[in-house]
């Protein structure tokens, strides 16, 4: 009867998230207006001057800075250091032009991302292609965005919880005030310039700077929304673009609770989808002895009383293993049976990588995510909506939504408490049409199982721009290129030759779950400071 009871609250949680998000959805889906254009005088462009990179890796890539306007109202006023990286391309008698790499987040370095992701290109785009990556601005060294430091960040996580107990609402709504107010505090100056309409015009500016009329795109994840941007507002200097994990950047930007709804389902629903797995592969998961959920369950209460103090000194709770785990779903079947090892590692109290705290890495990456979004999307004002929407949002997702959308801020899925009390003002958000009417064919990939970037999203982009295909992958895990040969090959051929696959093209070739110790390089565990290609296996 207990159980029964707790199926129809929870049903009636559902339905009025629903409900209240229908009515927000037609109250905002329009959006905010389009800004009245005022002329303006051209932003100079940047003068690179490449030399050999400060680390000295000796990777072949090298290093330049790019000064761009830090305000674009005022494009000859006050300017930010943007960190360039270029490898050229191999064969230059058959040079074609640049490929941009653009990672993930917001937060992850655009530099690191190309230079780790490099030799994961196949020969063909490695040859014909100059391969460009920089950091974004308010990013690593594009002048770090900071508004909790250190050790305001580690208190915050140390004291979340995996199963929130009573007040965690309020916590967390306190917490993101706070939050704000110290990105104003610390970064008032750079904070309102870190949206995404800036950070298209700063990648124009680039493709200027290098010389190119047009130019070659790949972007996941977050990097995919700052593409559509691109796309949308310079259409005719897209050569070809893969949006890869795509945003439906409409959702996105002006329906943002419907979105983070949508995030909090699909992240729940991979988890239990690999918790599903172990119940019924209990040998090769190792975790739960068959009912792996109700022990997923009991393993944040235990975690939560009793912390497991990792080398540094500090606590992993059951936030701690939410969080972790919020990420390294994302690898999808193939790290299932080492997922499965990591949570029994838990349960005897071992460490693991699911029981790392966030680190000081982190809170870069973390600070970073929260201000672009907040940037970028317009939360109603309203405390009582707030209130209501986060704690049906968490409720609606009960293996993950309590410790992520009822904890500190931190990653995409609740960012509504610091957004929703945001008072920095948004000139740099876009706020225009995403057709990119006029564009070359635009490829979107999505992937049907993804815990971060709902394939829904995928499908959504991919109708929205005028001149958008749209790739399927079959699987479980966050994003596409190199996590499938078929996807892949597809890919390749079109940043390569143009060629777009035919409509409707589905992939299903996804690595299995493999047995522990079978593949020879261990676990791809899953680092949401570092950003990274996959070398296709």
């Amino acid at each position: 009867m207990q159980t029964r009871l707790a199926d129809d609250a929870r049903k009636r949680v559902v339905w009025g998230i629903a409900l209240v998000l229908i009515a927000v959805t037609a109250l905002l889906g329009a959006g905010p207006g389009a800004a009245t254009a005022t002329a303006v005088p051209a932003p100079p462009v940047p003068v690179l001057s490449w030399g050999p990179c400060s680390d000295g890796q000796g990777d072949g890539f090298e290093c330049a800075t790019a000064q761009v306007p830090l305000d674009y109202r005022r494009p000859t006023g006050a300017t930010i250091p943007l960190a360039v990286t270029r490898r050229l391309a191999a064969d230059p008698a058959h040079r074609t032009g640049v490929l941009v790499l653009h990672p993930g987040g917001p937060g992850n370095s655009g530099v690191n991302f190309a230079r780790n992701s490099y030799a994961a290109l196949p020969a063909a785009l490695r040859d014909g292609f100059d391969v460009v990556g920089y950091d974004m601005r308010g990013v690593a060294r594009s002048g770090q965005v900071e508004c909790w430091n250190d050790a305001e960040y580690s208190a915050a996580v140390d004291a979340a919880r995996g199963v929130p107990g009573p007040g965690a609402l309020q916590t967390a709504v306190r917490q993101g005030q706070e939050f704000a107010a110290a990105c104003r505090e610390r970064s008032g100056g750079l904070v309102p310039f870190v949206g995404t309409a800036s950070n298209a015009k700063d990648l124009d500016l680039l493709r200027q700077a290098l010389g190119e009329e047009t130019l070659t795109f790949y972007g996941r994840s977050f990097g995919s929304y700052v593409g559509t941007v691109y796309a949308a507002q310079f259409p005719k200097r897209v050569r070809a673009m893969v949006l890869d994990g795509g945003y439906d950047p409409r959702r996105y930007a002006d329906v943002p609770y419907a979105y983070d709804a949508a995030q909090f389902t699909a992240l729940d629903a991979a988890v239990g989808r690999f918790l599903d797995w172990c119940a019924q592969n209990a040998t090769a998961c190792g975790f739960g002895e068959g009912k792996p959920r109700q022990a997923f369950e009991q393993l944040k209460r235990d975690l939560d009383a009793d912390p497991v103090i990792t080398a540094s000194g500090r606590p992993a709770t059951g936030y701690t293993l939410a969080y972790r785990l919020m990420f390294n779903i994302n690898s999808g079947k193939e790290i299932w049976p080492y997922l499965g090892e990591a949570l029994a590692l838990a349960q005897a109290h071992k460490t693991s990588f699911l029981l790392s705290p966030p680190s000081p890495a982190s809170f870069d990456f973390l600070n970073v995510n929260m201000a672009v979004e907040c940037a970028d999307r317009v939360y109603p004002t309203s405390r009582l909506l707030l209130g209501a929407l986060v704690a049906a949002e968490a409720a609606s997702a009960p293996l993950l939504g309590p410790p992520i959308g009822l904890g500190p801020p931190t990653y995409d899925h609740n960012h509504a408490p610091t957004c929703a009390q945001w008072q920095a003002e948004r000139p740099s958000r876009y706020e225009g049409s995403y057709r990119a009417a006029g564009s070359a064919p635009i490829l979107v990939l999505g992937t049907t199982g993804d815990p971060d970037t709902p394939y829904r999203d995928a499908v959504a982009l991919a109708d929205t721009l005028d001149a958008g295909r749209l790739l399927t992958f079959s699987g479980e895990g966050h994003t596409a290129y190199n996590r499938s040969a078929c996807v892949s090959a597809l890919v390749n051929d079109y940043l390569a030759t143009l060629a777009l696959p035919a409509r409707g093209t589905v992939c299903a070739d996804e690595t299995p779950a493999e047995a522990l110790g079978r593949r020879a390089t261990g676990p791809v565990e899953v680092d949401e400071t570092n950003d990274v290609i996959p070398t296709l296996r």
